[in-house]
């Protein structure tokens, strides 16, 4: 991260504006890894969220009015997510990632689930662990396997009857095959 300070400002200020469009933000990514005891490079911080296109071209349009550069990537068929705001300055790149139409159960999930908060009185919340690892494991690929196994080993504590009956009810396989390798 270039300024990861900066970086968390943008990321305050996005939240707040994403909240006037009624779109409620997870921090998920390599900054809620963090949080949970896993901690790789980055050169970005990602909001997850649950905004179809519409809205989404509206929140880039918002972000561009306050100054900011921002870039809609539209899915394709190929693409877990529904849509990716790239957001960019001086303090490096924010994602807002929208799951809509993909998988939104579990951000709906996550807002109204999440306690944590990146600092006190910031606006951004982040993802529950067992909503992370959901994401990951939707996601796939071997990077986010990984990651999965990094937050199991890392977190002992972690309530895996909890995190099994989440990926159960989404339906999402392969949680098993982890945890016999994380353990």
């Amino acid at each position: 991260m270039r300024d990861p300070e900066a970086l968390l400002r943008a990321a305050e200020d996005t939240a707040v504006l994403l909240e006037r469009h009624r779109v409620s933000a997870v921090v998920i990514g390599a900054v809620a890894l963090a949080a949970y005891h896993y901690v790789r490079q980055t050169d970005d911080l990602d909001l997850g969220v649950n905004a179809d296109l519409p809205t989404l071209r509206a929140v880039l349009a918002a972000l561009r009015q306050v100054g900011y550069t921002a870039e809609l990537r539209e899915p394709d068929g190929d693409d877990p997510p529904g849509g990716v705001i790239d957001v960019t300055g001086p303090f490096g790149v924010l994602q807002i990632i929208s799951y809509a139409d993909r998988f939104p159960a579990v951000i709906d999930d996550a807002v109204r689930e999440a306690q944590l908060v990146v600092r006190a009185g910031s606006p951004l919340r982040l993802v529950p662990m067992p909503h992370l690892i959901a994401l990951k494991l939707y996601a796939g690929g071997h990077k986010s396997k990984a990651d999965i196994v990094e937050l199991l080993v890392r977190n002992p504590e972690l309530d895996l009857a909890d995190v099994r009956a989440l990926c159960e009810r989404y339906r999402l396989p392969g949680l098993e095959e982890l945890i016999a390798e994380a353990f």
